[in-house]
């Protein structure tokens, strides 16, 4: 994680545990998980599966694909949404490689009113057209960045820009928020999500 986004992390953080503490937050994550999401969902047992394992074992598979966009992604940035709300933040920020966090991120932001920005690469553009186009229709203006060609990329062009507007604007977390695909700790760890 770039030095200069620490503090905006350490910052959610904090914001985070106090909106877990309030029990009107967590209401609110309920409502838009179960009337917008439509979670939970029931488990189906794959039964003709742990026939197949013969060793007397339960599968159970959950649906996650009945999700509002398609993905498990949504249930992350359905969260993440209310918060940069509840923090006074006007627009979130994402990048995706695959295109279903794009989108999640899109849905989320339209939904609650936020700006969104996403940064997707050249080449995931192409690849991933459908759910750009989605991200569109949802009010993003263009989903990917000049001279960024990978995910990757466009992660580190997400980065740069994020640190150019912290510079230009000082400290770009009081009016914005990422939401991320991945877990990320202010101590620099990261495990991508994919």
């Amino acid at each position: 994680m770039p030095e200069a986004l620490v503090g905006a992390v350490e910052n959610f953080a904090r914001a985070h545990a106090d909106a877990v503490a309030d029990p009107l937050f967590r209401a609110e994550l309920v409502r838009l998980w179960h009337d917008y999401t439509g979670r939970p969902f029931a488990l189906t047992e794959a039964t003709g599966f742990a026939a197949c394992a013969s060793n007397g074992i339960c599968v159970l598979l959950k649906p996650e694909g009945l999700n509002r966009t398609g993905s498990h992604k949504i249930n992350n940035t359905i969260g993440q949404a209310p918060l940069t709300r509840r923090l006074g933040k006007r627009r979130v920020v994402a990048e995706t490689g695959a295109g279903q966090h794009g989108v999640a991120t899109a849905t989320a932001a339209a939904l609650l009113g936020r700006e969104c920005t996403i940064f997707v690469g050249a080449v995931d553009v192409a690849r991933q057209a459908l759910d750009v186009a989605r991200m569109r229709l949802l009010g993003i203006g263009t989903g990917q960045r000049p001279g960024a060609t990978s995910a990757e990329q466009a992660e580190l062009a997400a980065a740069r820009r994020r640190i150019a507007q912290l510079e230009a604007e000082v400290a770009i977390h009081r009016r914005a928020n990422e939401l991320l695909g991945q877990v990320v700790t202010p101590q620099g760890g990261s495990r991508r999500s994919r």
